[in-house]
């Protein structure tokens, strides 16, 4: 099953929106928790979907960010 299915899309839809309205936006999984209100394993699933549609890429330093 793909990640982006076990998540709600209403979610991914507002984590896609915030992404595009803040291009610069770089959060860890801590900070991602904190700012959208996750747990730890939904926000592992939702970066899971982001990576693998390639919307999202990781940094050098475990931060996420839009993919180039």
């Amino acid at each position: 099953m793909s990640p982006d299915l076990m998540i709600d899309p209403d979610l991914l839809r507002r984590v896609r929106g915030e992404y595009l309205e803040m291009p610069g936006l770089h959060l860890t999984p801590r900070q991602a928790e904190r700012l959208w209100g996750l747990d730890a394993q939904t926000c592992h699933r939702l970066f899971d979907a982001l990576l693998a549609s390639r919307f999202l890429c990781r940094t050098r330093i475990g931060t996420f960010r839009l993919a180039p």
